[in-house]
């Protein structure tokens, strides 16, 4: 709305009165006030260099400035649209290496006419799907039968399969899985037990995971020591907050 154009002539004859200090004091309050309103405009549009640390406005206001790198990348190269790029190489899926099971699907009646008097198959579509089953976790009862030797009257016992051990409960692979879970996916006993219980519908008791994780730890003390004999002989040796070791020539510390 335009002021009156009395008052803008009285301001316009009060303005002259003023002596030189006085014009000087309102040019200076005028350019202040510009230079905020110019503040709050940049702020409003993203492009202040001003943040929370650098002045007294409230850290909020820094949530809706773009970052400086943001805006020089987005300024200096074009934004790219999703999907392959020009000039890039694509790779078709080409299965998974494996098929454990088939299931065929042959149409029954014809969505066209209701007729149920079909061709023998002219077309065949595949498609290679990764499932999670109901229960991946089987029980499996192995029987060894025992036998008479005909000829010299000696008993024979039949043997455990591969991975079968003799008086345990879970084989080599889901005990591997367990003592994976338990040291590299850091599960804790009681998540072992219910996402085994999931898998597989069964119950696995708390002594049962203890002893499988020892059993394990046992059975590859042998090679880690190994190991660690070899890595404190090495000239270099890769250091970081887990694995530190001394060198003699280069004053290094391994931490076990």
């Amino acid at each position: 709305m335009k002021k009156p154009e009395a008052n803008t002539q009285q301001e316009k004859a009060e303005i002259e009165q003023l002596s030189q200090a006085e014009l000087v004091e309102l040019v200076l309050g005028l350019q202040k006030i510009i230079e905020e309103l110019k503040e709050k405009l940049a702020i409003a549009t993203g492009k202040s260099r001003t943040n929370s640390k650098t002045s007294s406005q409230p850290p909020a206001l820094d949530l809706i400035q773009k970052s400086e790198k943001a805006k020089v990348s987005a300024e200096e190269e074009p934004k790219k649209k999703p999907g392959g790029q020009p000039g890039h190489q694509g790779k078709n899926r080409k299965g998974f290496g494996r098929i454990d099971r088939y299931e065929i699907s042959n149409p029954e009646i014809c969505n066209w006419c209701g007729s149920r008097e079909l061709s023998e198959v002219i077309s065949l579509q595949t498609q290679q799907v990764a499932c999670l089953v109901a229960k991946p976790i089987e029980v499996v009862e192995y029987q060894t039968q025992s036998c008479k030797c005909l000829e010299c009257g000696g008993v024979v016992r039949g043997s455990l399969p591969e991975g079968i051990v003799a008086g345990q409960d879970l084989n080599i692979n889901l005990q591997a899985l367990l003592v994976w879970l338990g040291n590299y996916g850091h599960l804790s006993y009681q998540k072992q037990q219910e996402l085994i219980g999931e898998l597989g519908a069964i119950e696995i008791g708390t002594g049962t995971l203890q002893k499988t994780n020892q059993r394990v730890a046992e059975a590859v003390e042998p090679t880690i020591n190994d190991l660690w004999e070899w890595a404190t002989h090495r000239p270099n040796v890769h250091v970081d907050e887990t694995l530190r070791v001394r060198d003699g020539s280069q004053g290094m510390v391994m931490d076990r």
